[in-house]
């Protein structure tokens, strides 16, 4: 117990060794539990890029002023979730490391992978269906509306592997970020080390395939039933899986590759084999 009281950041060495535990007691929650706490971290998410959207919709703030405050206003999503507590798809690639170590199976970790993501989509879209719901999408004279629509447009017609690496460089920051905040011992310390992996990988406009979930089908239902006078042909259910499926698998590149078994590499490797 005494190893989680003070005033000193968790080591990597130990960040890693809590990574490995988190990821274990994670595959063997109750599956109600995982689905709820799934729907919670696509909400979260999906909040973030509401607050992201009201930023970026304002026409008087430059392109990086809007990019940077944007990101910082998106970090909200991953505070409530690591705050709060919830399980995002993008943030559990870290379970590559518990399977790498054997302390998880493929099925144990393919299993929440599927579950996790399957909920965040679900929460995060029903977010998208409330907020569409709400009105919020009229303030700014409708400019919100419109901005959604743009961002949707621009996602759903990019080619497959610009998506994919964009999904790749988006989640060794997300992960970054969560390998950061299992550093910190006060809400104060995790927020902190979320902003700014988090406000980067937005403000450089990289992939995250939760935020998509909620974005996209908030694009789909003022394209559908909204007012916006904008053109939005690429915003389709087939545009939004062009966009979902190269996000995803870059996420899982980014997340467990170049996160999750990086580190494995260097501090988990040895107590592996023995």
């Amino acid at each position: 117990m005494s190893g989680l009281f003070g005033l000193d950041a968790f080591s990597p060495k130990e960040i890693a060794e809590r990574v490995n535990n988190v990821g274990v007691a994670k595959v063997h929650l109750p599956v109600l539990s995982v689905v709820m706490l799934g729907i919670l971290a696509g909400a979260f998410i999906g909040l973030g890029g509401l607050y992201f959207v009201l930023i970026k919709s304002d026409a008087s703030l430059s392109f990086a002023t809007g990019q940077l405050l944007g990101g910082v206003a998106f970090s909200l999503g991953l505070i409530l979730v690591i705050v709060a507590g919830a399980e995002l798809f993008t943030g559990n690639n870290l379970l590559a490391m518990a399977w790498a170590e054997g302390k998880i199976t493929t099925s144990q970790l393919l299993k929440n992978w599927g579950l996790v993501c399957l909920a965040n989509f679900i929460g995060a879209a029903g977010l998208a269906l409330l907020v569409f719901l709400s009105g919020h999408t009229d303030m700014n004279n409708g400019a919100i509306a419109e901005q959604y629509i743009k961002i949707a447009q621009l996602k759903c017609s990019m080619p497959f592997w610009t998506a994919f690496f964009k999904g790749v460089l988006c989640n060794i920051l997300v992960c970054m970020a969560v390998w950061m905040a299992f550093a910190g011992r006060t809400v104060i310390d995790k927020a902190v080390a979320i902003i700014f992996p988090i406000s980067a990988f937005v403000a450089a406009g990289f992939e995250h395939s939760i935020a998509n979930m909620y974005i996209i089908p908030l694009a789909m239902l003022e394209k559908a039933f909204g007012n916006a006078a904008i053109s939005a042909d690429a915003v389709t259910w087939f545009g939004f899986l062009g966009n979902l499926v190269p996000v995803i698998l870059g996420n899982l590149v980014g997340g467990s590759l170049l996160v999750g078994l990086v580190y494995h590499i260097i501090y988990r490797r040895n107590i592996a084999k023995s």
